[in-house]
């Protein structure tokens, strides 16, 4: 298996009891949460949610460094997010919709964080079950969706690189600087993958 393909199936042993809740716990109390932060629209809810966040981290044993690690990647388009929903909804109104993004990264980092794929897989696998009746292979869907949340990260890292190296060549401004070697490094990347299951029979 490549070091991609390793690095995108990985989870942490369990060591606190946010690692030792059931995957399918997790999945339905980050569902939960989305749903709920959607009806939040004022500064004092979404700073609740923060909080809860935190929380939630530390009670996992995931310092600072974790918590930066998963919203990290959004760095350069919250930036651009914000300034586009101050000028649509107001400062308040801005605040409010870029935290609650922020906020879903993170629980949805602490899920991916501390569940092993295998649980993921599983417990996606057990939910889509009922739908075989209907032809649908829900081991198959359930790894294409497991696989879907674990390259989220891959693919962001790959975008800080890439945007690092057009800050030392003094390009930052140059979108296709930034654009084709993101494709080229997402696509090379997915092929690893593809060789990786290739070689395990799931191809077919």
């Amino acid at each position: 298996m490549t070091a991609w393909t390793t690095r995108a199936v990985q989870s942490p042993p369990a060591s606190s009891l946010v690692h030792r809740l059931g995957a399918g716990v997790k999945l339905v109390a980050l569902a939960v949460c989305s749903i709920a932060l959607l009806a939040v629209d004022s500064v004092p809810g979404v700073a609740v949610a923060v909080v809860v966040t935190l929380v939630l981290y530390a009670l996992a044993r995931l310092g600072p460094r974790a918590l930066w690690s998963q919203v990290r990647p959004l760095r350069w388009f919250v930036p651009v997010l914000l300034a586009v929903q101050v000028w649509t909804l107001g400062p308040l109104g801005a605040v409010v919709l870029t935290t609650r993004l922020l906020v879903l990264v993170a629980l949805a980092g602490l899920v991916t964080l501390t569940t092993p794929t295998s649980a993921i897989l599983d417990a996606l696998e057990g939910a889509l079950r009922p739908l075989a009746r209907l032809g649908v292979d829900a081991e198959r869907v359930a790894l294409v969706l497991a696989l879907a949340v674990r390259s989220v990260p891959v693919v962001a890292d790959l975008a800080g690189e890439v945007r690092d190296a057009q800050r030392a060549r003094g390009r930052e401004r140059d979108l296709r600087a930034f654009a084709v070697p993101l494709v080229v490094g997402g696509l090379r990347r997915a092929d690893a993958l593809g060789e990786a299951l290739r070689a395990r029979g799931l191809d077919d």
